[in-house]
């Protein structure tokens, strides 16, 4: 998602205002409450799922560590090789990796970071789209409601695609959603 869809602009407030009065004039008091009673319904598990997805996160990046910690401490006290001996009598060492082996505090900063985002992610999309359905459900829920909020919606279109027109026609430069 962009950042610019957040930066105010004249083409952003204009088409503020051109919703608001499409939302006074073509719906009813009740069915404005519904629909801010429905983004609720889409913020709470929103907020929920990114909780959880960061805790189950950083709780799967702690499993991988120990488990790092676990190989590593395994290939440590198991033994190796020091020499090759090749088929026409050369012998060559074998250098000890162990070192490069060894889990850094990096690699465990980087762990905990992108599985914690990582599951931020996931869990705010999942959780986002629960809350859609749910708001969805919720709107649906009244036909006659959902039908005037599409109606109001398809006419709010209207009136913004017949300013992008008027704005072509006049030759300045249409906004972008």
């Amino acid at each position: 998602m962009s950042f610019a869809a957040f930066r105010k602009s004249e083409q952003h407030t204009d088409l503020g205002k051109l919703a608001e009065e499409h939302m006074k004039h073509d719906l009813t008091q009740e069915d404005r409450d519904a629909l801010v009673k429905a983004s609720t319904r889409v913020t709470m598990p929103a907020i929920i799922g990114t909780l959880a997805g960061l805790g189950l996160g950083i709780y799967a990046a702690f499993r991988l560590r120990r488990v790092r910690a676990d190989m590593f401490s395994a290939f440590r006290a198991a033994e190796k090789p020091t020499h090759v001996i090749f088929a026409d009598g050369r012998k060559e060492a074998i250098p000890d990796i162990t070192p490069l082996m060894q889990p850094s505090r990096y690699g465990d900063i980087a762990t905990y970071f992108f599985f914690g985002l990582g599951g931020t992610i996931l869990g705010g999309e999942l959780g986002f789209l629960l809350g859609t359905w749910s708001a969805s459900r919720a709107i649906s829920k009244d036909t006659a409601r959902r039908r005037r909020i599409e109606a109001a919606y398809r006419r709010f279109k209207a009136d913004y695609l017949r300013q992008e027109a008027d704005l072509l026609e006049s030759g300045a430069s249409p906004s972008v959603l």
